[in-house]
């Protein structure tokens, strides 16, 4: 889905439309959210630091990405 297609289709007034579109947006945030704490860690960065980042503890942090 091209960002063009989802930005329109968020502004639907067909709730369907609209809930598949928020959707498909969190979807996208996780996937940039695992690209950008692989890269962190890649880099260096501690837990706390990428926790700090997202607004969990170090502790959540961890638990969701350190696979």
């Amino acid at each position: 889905m091209e960002s063009g297609d989802l930005s329109e289709r968020i502004r639907s007034h067909d709730p369907a439309v609209g809930l598949r579109a928020v959707g498909a947006l969190h979807r996208l945030a996780e996937q940039v959210e695992v690209t950008a704490v692989a890269r962190a860690r890649q880099q260096g960065w501690s837990w706390e630091q990428i926790g700090d980042a997202l607004g969990l503890s170090r502790q959540s942090a961890h638990a969701k990405y350190g696979k």
